[in-house]
């Protein structure tokens, strides 16, 4: 561990895809503006609790995709998708595309999102019809077989990125830019002068280091930061309806379920030999277990997948799992696969692999080789679900992904720009007064809390 210095002008709470993105985007500004960065200059220091990539952004499914049915949030990613385009070497990215394969219940909104797409010139094809969705998925896949399914949308750009070395890679060009990165270093506490709501520094368990600016990136542990920032607990939300609703909690924790099957990642090229785009399959057709027949859900549900070299072998996930309990009394350590309590069950084995041999006859019969290792964590969400972007106690930038975290590289970019007193259109949408203004993002009808 390096040493925690006294004082810095920038101090970045997290290594993960926020905030070590926030930390190299605006060392490259300060350096444009002829400032020196470092000890001798403009210091930005990024201090974790344990280490680069240690949380979510190290353990993240690693999907980059368009497909939100928000025009915000389309916009931003479509923002975020041309920062992993620029270096995808360094951030490991694989630019397969991605398919939204949906029901007719989905459909009209799904084509809404095409729409949206070709007005912001993002690349995407729309195939609407049960008959003509068949028939594209089979172009690819000669062995698909899902049912009820009535649009797909191709996404030509987007796909996916291996985590740990997307993280690393953003670290390494962080640090090739003087950033300091601080592990071990864990916040316990923020001070300010009598009478002024801004941090003037920052408790840690390394010591005490003064500070000008504050960035919190810290994804499943922002709940923890909002209480020491002695933040709101519950806001006043002025719903669709026109009324305010007083008391609602402003954190909530959901279990990510995912897992890998332990199958040659090849297993899932395409007809004519080729690396597949990123699947995800919505469908209301009842869902049987491949290994007993047993009914597992006559309810809408979800599945992702691809083929994963880093994880090697075919990686994905399911609906998030509600976790009831109220914020503060969620343990979020010991986090992810060492989790006691969050980690996925053999439910989930059952359904998410019997999913994959109702979209495709090649996975029937594969539910022995998933692989039985602990997997998921989880993510904690705003009141909409929606990533909260915006300044706090005047000089604390609160980097609140509620979970859309690992894709979204390119927000650190933007908020750069902010911190040193621009303005950014693309984060505008996700300030914390839209809830009580009412500024509510869309809501679909995924069975997802993201889409």
């Amino acid at each position: 561990m390096s040493k925690l210095p006294s004082h810095a002008a920038y101090v970045i709470i997290g290594a993960g895809i926020h905030g070590l993105s926030t930390a190299m985007h605006l060392a490259e500004r300060l350096r444009v503006c002829g400032e020196t960065i470092g000890a001798n200059g403009t210091r930005i220091v990024v201090v974790d609790k344990s280490g680069v990539g240690a949380g979510a952004s190290g353990i993240a499914c690693g999907v980059v995709r368009n497909n939100y049915y928000q025009p915000a949030m389309r916009e931003l990613m479509a923002h975020c998708v041309s920062v992993w385009e620029r270096d995808p070497q360094a951030y490991s990215y694989h630019a397969v595309g991605y398919m939204q394969i949906s029901p007719e219940v989905m459909r009209e909104q799904v084509g809404t999102i095409y729409e949206q797409q070709k007005a912001i010139g993002y690349d995407s094809d729309f195939i609407e019809g049960e008959r003509e969705s068949l028939d594209h998925m089979k172009t690819l896949f000669s062995d698909w077989q899902a049912r009820n399914i009535t649009s797909v949308l191709h996404e030509k750009r987007g796909g996916y990125a291996n985590n740990l070395a997307a993280v690393r890679g953003l670290a390494k060009k962080a640090a090739a830019l003087d950033v300091e990165i601080v592990t071990g270093v864990e916040v316990t506490g923020f001070r300010s002068d009598s009478g002024s709501s801004a941090i003037t520094s920052i408790d840690t368990n390394a010591g005490t280091i003064d500070c000008e600016q504050i960035v919190v990136g810290v994804g499943p542990w922002i709940n923890t930061i909002w209480n020491l920032l002695e933040l709101p607990k519950t806001i006043s939300v002025k719903g669709r309806d026109g009324k305010l609703h007083d008391g609602v909690r402003m954190w909530r924790y959901m279990a990510l379920q995912e897992g890998t099957l332990g199958v040659d990642p090849d297993f899932l090229k395409t007809n004519d030999g080729r690396m597949p785009p990123v699947l995800h399959v919505d469908t209301d057709a009842p869902l049987r277990s491949d290994r007993d027949g047993k009914l597992i859900t006559d309810s809408l549900w979800g599945i992702y997948y691809k083929p994963d070299f880093h994880f090697n072998g075919v990686q994905g996930g399911a609906m998030p799992a509600v976790v009831e309990p109220d914020a503060d009394a969620v343990r979020v350590d010991p986090y992810g696969p060492k989790s006691p309590e969050f980690v996925v069950t053999d439910n989930f084995a059952d359904m998410w692999t019997s999913a994959l041999a109702f979209c495709q006859k090649r996975f029937e019969g594969r539910h022995g080789v998933y692989r039985q290792e602990p997997s998921g964590g989880i993510g904690c969400f705003t009141p909409d679900s929606f990533p909260v972007f915006d300044r706090f106690r005047e000089n604390v930038y609160v980097i609140a992904d509620s979970n859309h975290g690992f894709k979204m590289i390119g927000v650190g970019e933007l908020v750069a720009h902010e911190l040193l007193g621009g303005s950014s259109d693309l984060l505008e949408p996700f300030r914390f007064s839209r809830y009580a203004q009412g500024k509510l993002h869309p809501v679909s009808n995924s069975p997802f809390p993201w889409s």
